[in-house]
């Protein structure tokens, strides 16, 4: 056994040095492959969640309520709306999805609340309601229940998804996202292009 460096053969020396360089080299390695996977995996995260986004973007396009479903979407479809100055809609659609999990005790105060924002004649948001569902609901938030916007909301989402939801369809922002998504395709790699388009045809059948 080697005791010391001094009294060392030069064959337990050249031992010695040949398995520092064997751990130098595998120590490199280990960190090389660990390199390797952090970047894989991020690319994998990236792929991702382009996929998700262009797999959203198609189901957005197919219904009104995958927009609604999405809390991207919504958020996409309130930039819409603010451009046509009508986000008081969906404003008043998520309050009343809020609404419906107030406390008791705290009902009536927040009824009117909304009632006074959205709802009345000159509210400061005024949403577009026909007479008979204004009135209704005015009567509905004298005694309060955690439904009595169920009219009211119904409508607004009617008319969201007639009205305005035609236009996102074929507005910049949708335009926008389905070009950067399709750029996307053609830049990647034919295995990279080949998940994408498998994300789509999948989020086409859902």
């Amino acid at each position: 056994m080697c005791k010391g460096l001094a009294t060392l053969p030069a064959t337990c020396l050249k031992s010695a040095k040949d398995i520092k360089h064997k751990i130098s080299f595998l120590l490199h390695k280990q960190e090389s492959q660990e390199v390797d996977q952090k970047q894989r995996k991020e690319k994998n995260e990236e792929a991702a969640e382009r996929v998700t986004t262009a797999a959203e973007v198609e189901k957005w396009k197919a219904s009104f309520s995958n927009v609604m479903k999405s809390e991207l979407g919504r958020a996409v479809f309130v930039s819409f709306l603010r451009s046509e100055f009508s986000q008081e809609n969906m404003q008043f659609w998520l309050a009343c999805e809020d609404f419906k999990n107030t406390p008791a005790c705290q009902l009536e105060k927040k009824a009117k609340s909304i009632y006074e924002q959205y709802v009345a004649q000159d509210a400061p948001n005024e949403v577009n309601l026909e007479g008979v569902t204004r009135e209704e609901t005015r009567q509905n938030v004298m005694t309060a229940s955690p439904r009595c916007f169920d009219e009211a909301q119904r409508r607004i989402y009617l008319l969201m998804e007639k009205d305005s939801y035609r236009r996102f369809l074929h507005s910049k922002w949708i335009l926008d996202l389905s070009q950067a998504n399709a750029s996307v395709v053609r830049k990647k790699p034919k295995s990279d292009c080949a998940a994408v388009a498998t994300g789509q045809e999948l989020a086409g059948g859902a």
